[in-house]
């Protein structure tokens, strides 16, 4: 199971360039992946025909007890045929639907087969994390391939529309599996299905979470409205996602989770309701729909309500009804609607009230229509007629409930002969609708498939053998699946559905105006938008009373509720009354009072690079505690942080004023130091309660002889963060690279290498032929911006400071730095750079663009992990390799250094993205508009004041 999960993610790569190759017909060899899936469980076959089952597991993530688990049992086979099947002709459909010169045709053909292998996934996911992760999955490709024509607002509406909606239910899903996992002490549903379940209110919280993700994704009840507006969609696309695969994710939920949870007090009572009230609804909305698109897709809604009852009530009967009835739905509904895909590929319209006499023009896709929306209706031999017999006979002792069904089924025999009669049937005073020539591959795929639905009706017998121990789940089963089952009441009622339907249909003309009046007071669209609506107004409300524009206000929110809340609570628990000890070393108040006198000054300064310089010094009294307390590589990198720090700071108060505003008044000020104080006051608590809380002895107590014996080196700081929590540094790494890109797609407007140096001659200004010079971006300089002794000084240690930060990069293991370190070094080394030539001197620095040094150290970073797994061990795991040189002797190299590197390269990256945007771009700004560093273009306005 796992390597057809690896099937499609190859595929799904890979899709893209055999797009960019073949154009659509890539789609031929894509399809094999779902149909690899397909044959392997039609192979599998005699393991689950018995109630056995097919079980594999991989270890995944030991520390939270998650594993690849999957299982397949009858449930899953049948979705993993029908995922695997339908996917694979659907792809096939594709390649001739899809336009030679189609935009987005990569894109559609690597998120179709990223979806099937998703869907697989969900199906055959033991693990209700696992199962989660998949139904995201489903959700987000689904939003994908909704939206697929980006350039229509109704598709993106609709995708978003659908996204909202059953990520909202997902969200509350996953809280009812939290909750079931945590009391059984597993994730695996297989061995909480085997175990006491909780009681009481717990459990039907539970159970009501779990409910809201399967009704949403199946567009039940109140969930309806995104199934019929995501018909934006490619049709392939409809007849895959929302008639054979993820609308039925929802009802597969039901079937797994019923033979459990069916009898907890919430589930019947909430199934029953959504599932019959969706299938009257769904069916007289159908009849009243002139596009056949949306005749189908209400029709859907009606059919995934009676799918919902059948499996979801918790009857042995019942449940051999319902996926019997799963299986003959996604067959008859993908038929139509490929159906429906060669009328609009064809035809160019999909309005029935446009269509006329395509019977006649196309009798053997009418032929293959006919089948399907038999089948729909229930008509003896298919497979839907099985089913809804079947039925019929299970609720014959639940009156109300047979009688709501026998409503709907009429329904649904009713839109099946409008959608007949609409797409094939002749009209008088309409002209003949030209079809032209139907692709084979566009015709084979929706004939096969309403043939499947015939062999499948006539085999009734083997097919109630396969579905049997599903429903034996339930407990004993006395109902069969057969054609013929006698004289019954089952049989009576088919006949009267069947009749009852043919009427309503005759009676078209006469029930429109009651069709026309006959609806909801708010359609479920009526009613998301305005809920959409009322979350946007109260969004604008809050925001028109909590964003003010003041940076002050914002802040002083902030720090009021963190002394507030936590502060309250360490009133409460009075942690200074443990006996702490002020300091340790004489060496300690001196900085500490440094440090106090630092911050009171920078709140009393009045120019910014007064106070900026005040912080700084605080920064740096903070790193000689760490040299105090014995930590030099964290005082390094303190050291290097806050130095970075300040020459950011410079960059930005060029565009600013030199003085502070004389605002706010001395009342304000005031009260601001205040708050300052006791913030103050409240952090220091808090540092004080964390010190004093802990009870369980520390994980960092193992961490240097972690350092040794796995990540083979004794600087504890850079092998926790290079090996032991190496995890934490990834994330992080991937937060500044995403961060960076942010920033860059904010201010840049050209490309984010910087402009390359001009070659002038500092007195006639003419460009320098055949002459070496080294610091070139200084001859581009204004004279009064220039700094000789700036310049020799960068000539002097900026190959130094490189040379050091590589020396910090692969001494970081064992002595003090690492790729941090080693990155800041190299960056000021830039900075310099930059600040003795200007922009252009940072492009002759580094011409290579921020955003490729940022990709390639995230590149190198994933890489070592990756490296890690394919050489058998875990993700980012060191690995000590031996060497031995002439004149150098022995020595090692460990495998962690490459992750070291990925942080060096980001670190750089990000500091050239800063460069380039606070100071090159900055220049350039400054130079268009003529301005000068300090002044602001507002300023400028009233007379340049500085």
């Amino acid at each position: 199971m796992l390597v057809l999960l690896t099937l499609h993610l190859t595929a799904a790569i890979v899709a893209p360039l055999l797009v960019r190759r073949w154009g659509p017909r890539a789609c031929y060899p894509l399809a094999l992946a779902p149909a690899a899936a397909f044959g392997w469980a039609l192979v599998r076959t005699p393991d689950v025909a018995h109630g056995g089952a097919v079980v594999e597991t991989y270890p995944w993530i030991s520390q939270l007890g998650l594993d690849l688990a999957l299982r397949m049992t009858t449930l899953s086979w049948l979705m993993t045929l029908l995922v695997g099947g339908v996917g694979a002709v659907v792809l096939v459909y594709s390649a001739r639907y899809l336009p030679a010169d189609a935009v987005g045709t990569a894109q559609y053909a690597a998120v179709m087969v990223g979806f099937a292998g998703a869907m697989l996934g969900l199906v055959l996911a033991d693990d209700l994390l696992l199962l989660y992760v998949c139904w995201e999955l489903t959700t987000v490709l689904s939003y994908l391939l909704i939206g697929h024509s980006a350039e229509r607002r109704s598709a993106r509406w609709a995708a978003g529309q659908a996204l909202i909606l059953t990520t909202l239910g997902g969200l509350a899903m996953l809280v009812g599996f939290i909750m079931l996992g945590h009391h059984a002490g597993t994730y695996r549903w297989s061995e909480i299905a085997a175990r006491p379940l909780p009681e009481g209110t717990y459990l039907v919280v539970a159970v009501l979470l779990i409910l809201l993700g399967a009704l949403s994704k199946s567009a039940l009840l109140p969930f309806t409205s995104w199934l019929p507006v995501a018909m934006a969609a490619p049709t392939p696309v409809s007849a895959y996602l929302h008639a054979a695969a993820m609308v039925k994710a929802g009802v597969y939920l039901l079937g797994l989770f019923a033979p459990v949870l069916a009898g907890v007090a919430p589930w019947r009572p909430v199934v029953l309701v959504a599932g019959l009230a969706t299938m009257v609804i769904g069916g007289w909305a159908a009849l009243r729909q002139h596009d056949l698109k949306l005749l189908l897709a209400y029709g859907t809604v009606s059919q995934l309500g009676l799918l919902a009852v059948t499996i979801g009530v918790g009857t042995a009967d019942a449940a051999l009804a319902g996926v019997a009835m799963l299986a003959a739905h996604a067959l008859f509904k993908a038929t139509l609607f490929l159906v429906v895909g060669v009328i609009d590929h064809g035809a160019g319209t999909r309005d029935l009230r446009k269509l006329s006499g395509l019977g006649r023009a196309a009798p053997v896709l009418a032929g293959v229509a006919v089948l399907a929306a038999a089948s729909m209706a229930g008509v003896p031999p298919l497979l839907g007629f099985v089913a809804k017999e079947a039925v019929f006979a299970a609720f014959t002792d639940r009156p109300v409930v047979l009688a709501v069904l026998v409503v709907g089924t009429v329904l649904t025999v009713a839109y099946s002969l409008r959608f007949l009669w609409g797409a094939f049937g002749s009209r008088p005073g309409i002209a003949p609708t030209r079809l032209g020539r139907i692709p084979p591959t566009m015709l084979l795929p929706p004939a096969g498939l309403a043939l499947v639905g015939l062999a499948a009706g006539l085999a009734a017998g083997p097919v109630d053998h396969l579905l049997r121990p599903y429903a034996e789940s339930f407990g004993p089963v006395h109902a069969h699946l057969a054609i013929w089952s006698g004289l019954n009441l089952a049989l009576g009622l088919s006949v009267l559905v069947l009749a009852g339907g043919a009427v309503v249909f005759w009676l078209r003309r006469p029930l429109a105006p009651a069709l026309a009046r006959v609806r909801a007071p708010v359609t479920g669209q009526q009613g998301y938008e305005w809920v959409t609506h009322r979350f946007d107004r109260v969004a604008v409300d809050v925001t028109s009373v909590t964003q003010r524009g003041s940076l002050p206000q914002y802040l002083g929110l902030i720090l009021l509720v963190l002394a507030a809340v936590p502060g309250g609570v360490l009133l409460y628990i009075q942690p200074w009354q443990y006996p702490i000890a002020l300091w340790l070393t004489p060496a300690q108040p001196v900085v500490l009072v440094v440090i106090s006198v630092a911050a009171l000054l920078a709140v009393g300064a009045r120019r910014r690079m007064t106070a900026m310089l005040l912080v700084g010094m605080t920064g740096y009294g903070t790193a000689m505690f760490f040299v105090l307390y014995g930590a030099p590589d964290l005082a390094l990198t303190q050291f290097l942080v806050e130095t970075v720090t300040i020459a950011v700071f410079v960059l930005v108060l060029r565009r600013l004023p030199k003085r502070f505003s004389v605002r706010p008044l001395w009342s304000s000020r005031w009260l601001r130091r205040g708050i300052g104080a006791i913030v103050g006051l409240t952090v220091a608590g808090l540092a004080v309660a964390a010190a004093t809380a802990r009870h369980a002895r520390s994980i960092s107590e193992d961490f240097p002889q972690l350092a040794v014996e796995q990540g083979h080196g004794r600087n504890v700081v850079n092998v926790t963060l290079v090996d032991i929590r190496a995890w934490d540094t990834l994330g992080e790494l991937s937060v500044l690279v995403v961060a960076a890109t942010g920033v860059a797609s904010l201010v840049f407007q050209r490309s984010r290498t910087g402009p390359r140096p001009r070659r002038l001659d500092v007195d006639r200004g003419e460009v320098l032929a055949g002459r070496p010079v080294w610091l070139r971006g200084g001859a581009t300089l204004h004279e009064r911006n220039r700094s000789l002794v700036l310049e020799v000084v960068t000539r002097l240690i900026f190959h130094t400071a490189v040379l050091f930060s590589f020396y910090l990069l692969f001494s970081g293991h064992n002595a003090p730095g690492g790729g941090f370190s080693g990155g800041l070094v190299a960056s000021l080394a830039l900075t310099m750079r930059y600040l003795a030539g200007g922009r252009y001197e940072l492009a002759e620095a580094a011409p290579v663009n921020a955003g490729t040094v940022l990709g390639a150290g995230l590149a190198v970073a994933v890489g070592g992990a990756l490296a890690s797994m394919f050489a058998g061990g875990e993700a980012l795991e060191s690995a000590k390799i031996d060497f031995w040189l002439p004149l150098v002797g022995d020595f090692y190299l460990v495998t962690s250094l490459f992750f070291d590197v990925g942080v060096y390269l980001v670190v750089i990256g990000l500091a050239l993205d800063v460069l380039r945007s606070l100071g090159a771009e900055v220049d350039r700004n400054i130079e268009s508009s003529g301005g000068r560093p300090g002044v602001l273009a507002v300023e400028r306005g009233r007379g340049r004041r500085r």
